[in-house]
């Protein structure tokens, strides 16, 4: 009786046993197992400031939440407002010598407009009166040389008592008034070149204007220039100052403080890591000998070892085109002839299709990719 019980019972574990491994065998013919893997996170980030500085504030903790556009840290911003003042005071003061250089220079134009107008007027009215009063000077001139003739002819006339004294004086008074006359325009003649003389150094003086108000043109377009820059290095002060409060970049848990307050820093150091749970994915290591029928969108089984085996769905998301040591920086050495056939791993990226909040990036995992 107890060798039949005996015999059954090995029956039964032989059985238990072939069950036990026909399953295996078919779970693992079914899929492609390994246990590579790792949950990671798309969105894992360093930050760290844009400038050198002293840090004063340090205001999140290690695994605290926090949420987009929260302050995470301070550097002292003195030296940057001290040169943004410094900078303010220099655009002012250029800003009122450019302001006071245009009135200056609108001044002269205005005057320069002015004067050129009157002077190139007056030059114009002098010039046409100079022409007149040649022209009636030569006339003058004429009519006094037959003044001239007339008085001889009559002089003689009247010492033949061929006229009366009264002809004679009258062609006497003519030549004399004509000769004054004549006096006079002269007189009138040189008065209007001297007025002419005026008016045209007055037009060379407005032209001398000009000069300046050329000058200070290119003076005002310098400083203008100068002003420009100062403004770009204000937008640059302002820059600097705007970097020196550190933000937090999305919603996620700081990861790691790297450094405390108060400290020194240079730009680019990390101070704070930070990670989305939100982003979380797996990745697994395939052998290159366990491919077989593995694609994107199959189903995987992941079984993440912090969670005490429980089971999480996912699905292939993407399979990298290359194997792992594609890009190693010490690639392997064929020339010699003698070459040892290594098994090659393949990146798969999973998605977790259902996350938990006990999740972290980091977690080892082994996962089950269904085949087709």
């Amino acid at each position: 009786m107890d060798k039949k019980i005996g015999t059954a019972l090995i029956l039964i574990i032989i059985v238990i046993f072939s069950y036990a491994g026909y399953k295996y065998f078919d779970f693992r013919s079914k899929n492609a197992v390994s246990e590579a893997a790792f949950i990671k996170s798309d969105r894992l980030s360093n930050l760290s400031f844009k400038v050198d500085g002293k840090v004063v504030e340090m205001l999140k903790k290690e695994n605290e939440f926090v949420k987009k556009g929260d302050l995470l840290a301070v550097v002292d911003p003195t030296d940057f407002e001290v040169a943004k003042s410094e900078l303010l005071h220099k655009t002012e003061a250029l800003q009122k010598s450019i302001e006071a250089m245009k009135m200056k220079k609108s001044r002269l134009e205005e005057s320069l407009a002015l004067k050129t107008d009157i002077a190139g007027s007056d030059i114009e009215s002098l010039t046409m009166k100079i022409g007149s009063l040649e022209y009636k000077i030569r006339a003058a001139e004429a009519e006094l040389k037959k003044a001239e003739k007339d008085t001889k002819r009559y002089s003689l006339m009247y010492e033949k008592d061929l006229i009366a004294s009264s002809d004679y004086e009258t062609i006497r008074v003519k030549r004399d008034s004509l000769s004054d006359q004549i006096k006079g325009m002269k007189k009138e003649l040189l008065a209007l070149k001297a007025a002419k003389k005026g008016a045209e150094s007055s037009y060379r003086l407005a032209k001398v204007t000009q000069r300046t108000v050329e000058e200070l043109e290119k003076e005002i377009s310098a400083k203008e220039r100068e002003l420009a820059a100062l403004k770009e290095s204000m937008v640059e002060i302002d820059n600097k100052i705007g970097y020196t409060r550190l933000f937090a970049p999305y919603d996620g848990m700081i990861a790691k403080k790297y450094i405390d307050a108060p400290g020194v820093l240079e730009s680019g150091m990390p101070v704070y890591a930070i990670v989305d749970p939100s982003s979380l994915y797996c990745e697994v290591l395939l052998s290159e000998k366990k491919m077989a029928g593995v694609k994107p969108e199959n189903r995987v089984e992941i079984t993440v070892d912090a969670l005490e085996g429980e089971k999480l769905e996912g699905r292939v998301e993407s399979i990298a085109p290359t194997s792992a040591s594609t890009f190693s920086l010490v690639p392997r050495d064929i020339a010699s002839g003698e070459f040892t056939k290594l098994d090659q791993r393949f990146k798969i990226r999973i998605e977790i299709l259902e996350k938990k909040d006990s999740l972290r990036a980091g977690m080892s995992a082994s996962v089950a990719i269904e085949r087709r």
